[in-house]
């Protein structure tokens, strides 16, 4: 990774982490744009967010913990500890659900009431490989309290 791409990285992923729904364009390729885009005030920017910074992280071996960090600042403090009861039962990290990292993630609105956002994250480990979670975050303190194969409503 060339000092440009690890600079453009590493502000994207404070960006993302600092919750600010940063826009980033980026070349692949043969020079082909690419543009991703998002609002701090939308619940499925905020999820997508997350998601993006978390993985990001794992896959940097969390250097200075910035998963840890992200938890706290995304999570619900009594999902915090769901989460943990449900690594140290299953081995696994409990936002990805999975012993690895995905090699991408996808973030698809899947509803709101007035008290929570629900968004379907779809993990993809390999080219024919994915899984897909539900992820429930509330609308007035704007933290995830629920990742699951099924929503909280369906709990």
């Amino acid at each position: 990774m060339n000092s440009k791409t690890r600079t453009a990285l590493t502000a994207g992923v404070l960006a993302v982490a600092l919750g600010l729904g940063a826009t980033a364009q980026a070349s692949a390729g043969a020079g082909a744009a690419h543009s991703v885009s998002g609002k701090p005030s939308d619940n499925i920017t905020r999820i997508a967010d997350f998601y993006g910074a978390y993985i990001d992280a794992v896959t940097d071996e969390d250097s200075g913990n910035l998963g840890e960090a992200l938890r706290a600042h995304y999570l619900t403090p009594a999902f915090q500890k769901e989460l943990a009861a449900w690594e140290d039962r299953e081995h696994a990290d409990g936002v990805l659900r999975a012993q690895n990292v995905p090699l991408a993630w996808k973030v698809t609105d899947n509803g709101s009431t007035a008290n929570r956002t629900e968004a379907v994250v779809t993990l993809t480990w390999s080219r024919n490989t994915t899984t897909k979670l539900v992820v429930d975050m509330t609308r007035d303190s704007r933290k995830i309290f629920h990742i699951g194969e099924k929503g909280a409503a369906a709990k």
